[in-house]
């Protein structure tokens, strides 16, 4: 069987796990890396793959992975569907998510291509998980609690504005979906806190949640990947009241967002153009294998 040629568009944390996640993957081949700064300072562990600065310097690449920070997504996702090939990404505001739908879907539609969005574990797989939990319990609420963990996403946006030298978000649940972020920040010399803690607050990241930062010498001495999640419904089924629903996990973040991604990436082959969140997307086609032996084994 023919394997799936997927790029990898990124090379940090993300796309570091993505190549992991592909290397074991039956069904794929990586067709390359792009990097900004293309093959110069080429890591060891991708000696075995090509190494590009644009993915048009690649061959033959049926899906890119554009693990790249969330609002770099929209601009490189359309150039890439505009080539004809899927895009898979995992962009993570909540609520830009329509608006990015509408935006990549005539692009993948114009060009024959397919994107599937906001591909990470929220939003993504629990987007599915709350999909679900809402079919079988119509009426009712449900709490999605995240962490304690650190949020990469956040993270990223602080270290984007002037004057920090590295950033750590920490998500720090507080019940009932509400939650604090605990930011630290390493500044440049000479910055001033004030002006960076401002900045951070009025951030489209943190501005709907409490928000605290404090300035410490060395990100990298609380640095942790972790992260998990308790989603939690309590709902009506049919007239029936007090169903009680409750998911939990514990994970290292960039893993399993790379590994929905290739999921993800493994399912664009099986849609018709255009641009889909997971919930839209048939849960079989996330896996690799025959159809009908799956079926046997999870139904």
């Amino acid at each position: 069987m023919k394997k799936i040629r997927a790029a990898v568009v990124g090379y940090g944390n993300i796309g570091k796990s993505v190549v992991e996640a592909l290397q074991v993957a039956p069904d794929f081949e990586i067709a390359g890396i792009v990097r900004r700064n293309g093959a110069e300072n080429k890591p060891a562990e991708l000696a075995a793959y090509e190494v590009v600065k644009d993915i048009t310097e690649l061959k033959d690449v049926d899906v890119a992975i554009v693990a790249s920070p969330t609002r770099k997504v929209e601009e490189q996702a359309k150039k890439i569907l505009a080539l004809g090939i899927n895009t898979v990404d995992s962009f993570d505001i909540h609520t830009q998510i329509t608006a990015l739908r509408r935006s990549l879907g005539e692009t993948a539609k114009a060009n024959n291509s397919v994107a599937i969005i906001s591909a990470g574990w929220d939003p993504g797989s629990d987007s599915v998980v709350r999909t679900l939990l809402e079919a079988i319990a119509p009426k009712g609420i449900t709490y999605t609690n995240f962490g304690p963990g650190r949020s990469m996403g956040h993270s990223v946006a602080v270290r984007a504005i002037e004057g920090v030298k590295d950033a750590l978000s920490m998500t720090i649940p507080t019940g009932t979906g509400i939650h604090r972020r605990m930011v630290y920040v390493e500044l440049e010399e000479g910055a001033d806190f004030k002006t960076v803690e401002a900045a951070i607050k009025s951030d489209p990241y943190f501005v709907n949640d409490e928000t605290h930062v404090k300035q410490v010498p060395c990100v990298d001495d609380l640095n942790d990947v972790g992260h998990g999640v308790n989603l939690v419904r309590k709902g009506v089924s049919g007239t029936t009241h007090n169903q009680l629903f409750e998911f939990n996990m514990k994970i290292n973040n960039p893993a399993l967002t790379a590994q929905v991604m290739v999921c993800c990436a493994r399912a664009t082959m099986h849609q018709q153009p255009g641009c889909y969140t997971m919930i839209e997307v048939p849960v079989i086609d996330l896996l690799h294998g025959d159809r009908e032996e799956l079926i046997a084994h999870l139904v």
